[in-house]
């Protein structure tokens, strides 16, 4: 059975008012006497009235509704900065529709789609792996939709942005491990035409040079689909293990990869810290339950999703063209556990 919302004129119909009188009614218009109001708004309650969200955003130009776009929700760091921007939304009256693009250029262009078909007010949009152009985004852009990116942000546009320090980051996670004792640091990354990628290579390799340590392209791995198969993490951790000069230390660079990493790692029969030393990005709030617990960088995930949706709000609601875009960064933190512990006791994978 098809379920069908109670309208103004169905009010109207059955209280032999004028759609008009009913609709002024409810918005408690001092044109429309008392008795009669309280007659409409007892009615709406007994019938669960509900206004009809398209034709209000139609009527007012304006939906109240924002887009966000991120390669996936499990992600630790995504469904956290998620957090960030519903709590933030909520408070300005703003509700989220959240799509994920699962990685894929193609798909992150269907839902963007799809969102501005809803008449959403604006986009937070984190690029996907295969982005390697945003034409999608920039043609929203100059009909006059705000977007703001975060974390993985695009530099070909002129819009505000919110982004870890993923320089700072890259470079405490390696200067840690060469603190450790570790010589050859291999790097396991994302795609290299993303921001993230550019900044945390930059802030890896500035590390090892500071430490005296050579840089190594042979140690450097790329995903191109964000480590979505675990049997690319599986084939390439393998190509480290047979290196001639076997690394004794790898970087991730993301959530998957380091969750992906420390499996193949453990399948392969290799001991971390013992054979292998770990530090990676990530979020994941039982990292320091991990066996062993793992070393990490982690995200102001929450409040980047706040500050972007604060800087978006403010673009939809501004009453000029803004012209002068801020691009913020937050400062990450590397916590220190026994996966990177050159000293700790062998433990049987």
């Amino acid at each position: 059975m098809k379920f069908e919302a109670v309208t103004i004129k169905d009010i109207a119909r059955a209280l032999g008012l004028s759609p008009s009188t009913v609709s002024r009614a409810l918005r408690g218009s001092y044109e429309i006497s008392p008795e009669t109001k309280q007659l409409v708004q007892d009615y709406a309650r007994k019938f669960n009235y509900q206004p009809n969200p398209i034709a209000k955003s139609l009527k007012e130009s304006r939906s109240r509704a924002i887009g966000v776009i991120v390669p996936e929700i499990v992600n630790y760091f995504f469904s956290q900065a998620i957090n960030g921007i519903d709590a933030a939304a909520y408070q300005r009256g703003y509700h989220v529709i959240v799509s994920q693009s699962h990685e894929s250029f193609e798909r992150e262009v269907e839902t963007t789609q799809l969102l501005v078909s809803r008449r959403v007010d604006g986009l937070l949009v984190s690029l996907s792996s295969q982005t390697d152009r945003v034409e999608h985004f920039k043609a929203l852009q100059e009909k006059g939709l705000p977007i703001v990116f975060f974390d993985r942000v695009s530099e070909e546009m002129d819009t505000c942005k919110v982004k870890s320090d993923n320089f700072q980051g890259s470079y405490q996670a390696t200067a840690h491990l060469a603190g450790a004792g570790c010589r050859r640091i291999a790097h396991l990354t994302t795609a290299a035409w993303l921001s993230i990628t550019r900044e945390r290579l930059a802030g890896y390799r500035k590390a090892l040079e500071d430490n005296g340590l050579p840089f190594e392209e042979a140690y450097v791995k790329y995903f191109n689909f964000g480590a979505m198969n675990p049997s690319e993490t599986d084939r390439v951790v393998g190509e480290l293990l047979k290196h001639p000069e076997r690394p004794d230390a790898i970087f991730s660079a993301t959530d998957r990869l380091t969750s992906a990493c420390l499996a193949s790692l453990r399948a392969a029969g290799v001991r971390v810290p013992h054979d292998m030393a770990l530090v990676g990005f990530t979020n994941l709030t039982v990292a320091h339950l991990l066996d062993p617990a793992l070393t990490c960088v982690t995200q102001p995930a929450f409040e980047m999703g706040q500050a972007a949706t604060e800087m978006l709000i403010g673009l939809i609601e501004s009453k000029r063209p803004v012209t002068q875009f801020e691009t913020r960064v937050l400062p990450t933190t590397l916590w220190t556990r026994a996966s990177s512990r050159r000293d700790a006791p062998p433990v049987e994978p």
